[in-house]
């Protein structure tokens, strides 16, 4: 496990297929099983994509019978809205001007 915590949640969002995996956790609680019809990837490598989730503290697991159970934790992902949110500024301002440029094209 890293010693920056944000920086392991950082990493695990990086890649777009924990990333899908995080969306469908969203939904509802799931088994590896039913993540894996989801990709064009083995089941033992959503597995691995789910070990990385595991470790950066975004999603837990849970025995039921032989199935293993996966449920999105989301108070990690606050970290980066929080610092994504700092930059939301440079979006913004880009977003008003294209409207102001918008706005004077109608008036033509």
């Amino acid at each position: 496990m890293n010693d920056d915590p944000q920086a392991e949640v950082f990493a695990a969002i990086a890649h777009p297929v924990r990333r899908r995996i995080l969306d469908l956790l969203s939904e509802r609680e799931r088994p590896v099983n039913d993540l894996a019809r989801y990709f064009g990837v083995s089941r033992p490598a959503v597995s691995q994509h789910l070990r990385i989730l595991l470790d950066a503290g975004l999603v837990t697991e849970s025995r039921h019978g032989r199935e293993r159970r996966y449920r999105l934790i989301p108070q990690p992902l606050a970290e980066v809205s929080a610092w994504l949110a700092h930059y939301e500024r440079f979006w913004q301002d880009r977003l008003q001007k294209l409207g102001d440029y918008l706005d004077t094209e109608d008036d033509r």
